[in-house]
């Protein structure tokens, strides 16, 4: 058995950290209050040669794998930066899986050199208002016509809509009830947003406000049929291949968030003084800080194992939903913690708990809540009867 870390991903995190030191707390708090898109952050990771990191060589990126991709972003939380940063490049770096998997090799070309030079921004359309969690109950409708698809449907959630030139969208070629299973007759699209059938409207909420998350509609959408990635009616499928990964990328920043918010919360506990002496040296404030520790120690092992097991192909369900659970527990419990150790001040602005706090809950409901991370565990792990 060997902990330690590659010498190549020391340098990734050395090299991330560098960039994130010209982003500081107040750069990312205007970006949040003003919901301003973190362009300034953005050109510079994609300068750095980050944003295509898990973008194949042939095509221009890194080559790298899940675990380099994980660093990558567990870094850009840890800086302060949260979701809001680690949102604005997650779908750049991992969201295009779909196309490096099973889209044609025009369509490589195509896109994913703009991909790893961050010239092209793409967003995911799959969450639908009357569907949450059960995505082949989806009704988004592409149908063919000649050489195009006509898209009618609306989509919730989707991140970036209002930056990005293309989304990856999930639709239903097949009605269901011609199809023999659920899962059949849902393909992936990589259609325009910026159309005049297309409407973008942002969703109002709690916080990662840099990013907006959008409800997206669309009226008679033309796609491309050089565009449908894959074979019509797999896409389904398609999303499958990427779940574990997608896991194991959200729990690496849940990670880096609960890093942010222990490290502002140890310093405040140093500094602020009352009756004589560091709030820290009292263990109602110490043993919160010190579990947190613990509880952030123990998800990075787990995220370190999920993101080793996919990058070598081997099976990373149990491994994956794990260390999703356990690092949006342990992110949300330091943010928790860093606030409750400010007092009243960890409700005001000026000192970013409360950023980091809302952030950390954001990661036990995206992109899946902890119960289904838990049925996942349940039921293919323990073996216990399916309860949906």
């Amino acid at each position: 058995m060997d902990f330690s870390e590659s010498e190549d991903h020391r340098l990734i995190r050395e090299a991330v950290r560098d960039v994130c030191t010209r982003f500081d707390d107040d750069y990312w708090a205007g970006c949040e209050s003003t919901h301003t898109f973190p362009w300034a952050f953005y050109d510079a990771m994609a300068t750095g040669g980050w944003v295509g990191i898990a973008v194949p060589e042939s095509y221009g990126g890194g080559g790298q794998g899940i675990e380099a991709a994980s660093i990558v972003l567990e870094e850009v939380a840890a800086s302060g930066a949260c979701m809001n940063g680690a949102s604005a490049i997650h779908m750049s770096i991992f969201g295009m899986h779909p196309v490096v998997r099973h889209g044609s090799e025009e369509m490589r070309r195509r896109y994913l050199p703009r991909i790893a030079t961050g010239d092209l921004h793409v967003a995911f359309g799959v969450t639908e208002p009357d569907a949450g969690l059960d995505t082949t109950a989806i009704t988004t409708r592409a149908v063919r016509d000649g050489d195009l698809y006509r898209v009618t449907g609306r989509k919730v959630w989707t991140s970036k809509a209002l930056e990005s030139e293309k989304v990856l969208l999930l639709v239903r070629t097949t009605p269901a009830a011609e199809c023999a299973t659920r899962t059949e007759g849902l393909s992936l699209l990589l259609a325009d947003l910026q159309d005049p059938a297309v409407t973008i409207t942002p969703i109002p909420k709690m916080g990662r406000n840099a990013v907006a998350s959008c409800e997206v509609s669309y009226d008679g959408l033309e796609v491309s049929a050089d565009d449908l990635v894959g074979e019509e009616g797999r896409g389904f499928r398609y999303l499958l291949d990427g779940l574990n990964a997608e896991r194991v990328l959200i729990a690496a920043e849940a990670l880096g968030t609960g890093r942010a918010a222990l490290r502002r919360a140890v310093a405040y506990a140093k500094e602020r003084r009352v009756f004589g002496r560091s709030i820290g040296a009292n263990q109602a404030v110490a043993h919160p800080l010190a579990e947190a520790h613990a509880r952030l120690h123990a998800a990075g092992l787990v995220v370190r194992e999920a993101a080793w097991t996919v990058d070598r192909g081997e099976p990373a369900g149990e491994a994956a939903n794990t260390a999703k659970f356990v690092s949006a527990e342990a992110g949300f419990f330091a943010a928790d913690t860093a606030v409750q150790t400010h007092g009243g001040f960890g409700y005001a602005q000026e000192f970013h708990v409360e950023r980091y706090f809302r952030e950390a809950r954001l990661q036990r409901l995206a992109p899946l809540p902890q119960a289904m991370a838990l049925n996942y565990l349940a039921q293919s792990v323990l073996g216990l009867e399916r309860s949906y």
